[in-house]
């Protein structure tokens, strides 16, 4: 069993509201656009970490990190970018590694927007976390916890903050 949260586009913010929310949590998952590798190493050694970069992620972030990132996770298959759309919307890059790796879970971040849908075509959950950082068009941040336990993808729960400039 694994208790795994899932965040995306914190565009440089990792504070004390994400530490609350990820403290029981034993990976957290990065869909990109960290903001730094700072704050990539800041997660890091907060919490093991799996993590992609994203579009505002520069030349560091992309030596250190991959556009996909594909691993396995108590038997389920996961996953990762940050451009990759959601059911029958993904972009064409996503749809050849959806087709190719047949993961479980997929996750995108990039639309700050929250959505966690279950795709029959390719028979996989999608999650998008939203936007955990405070910059950006979105009006709350958010982030996922969930459990991961053999079959089992449960106990979701969806954090949600009014988005405070600094």
């Amino acid at each position: 069993m694994k208790r795994i949260g899932v965040i995306s586009d914190t565009h440089g913010t990792f504070d004390q509201t994400l530490r609350d929310f990820l403290n029981d949590v034993d990976e957290i998952w990065h869909a990109g656009d960290f903001g730094s590798i700072e704050l990539a190493d800041e997660i890091a050694s907060f919490k093991p970490l799996r993590g992609v970069y994203g579009n505002i992620d520069g030349g560091v972030m992309r030596r250190a990190y991959n556009e996909f990132s594909f691993f396995e996770c108590e038997g389920k298959r996961v996953l990762i970018t940050h451009i990759g759309g959601y059911p029958r919307h993904y972009s064409p890059q996503a749809v050849r590694m959806i087709q190719s790796a047949h993961p479980d879970i997929f996750i995108a971040g990039h639309s700050h927007i929250l959505k966690v849908i279950y795709d029959p075509v390719y028979q996989l959950l999608h999650i998008n976390p939203g936007a955990a950082g405070i910059y950006g068009f979105h009006k709350v941040r958010t982030a996922i916890r969930f459990v991961i336990d053999g079959d089992d993808i449960r106990d979701m729960e969806i954090g949600e903050w009014p988005r405070i400039q600094k």
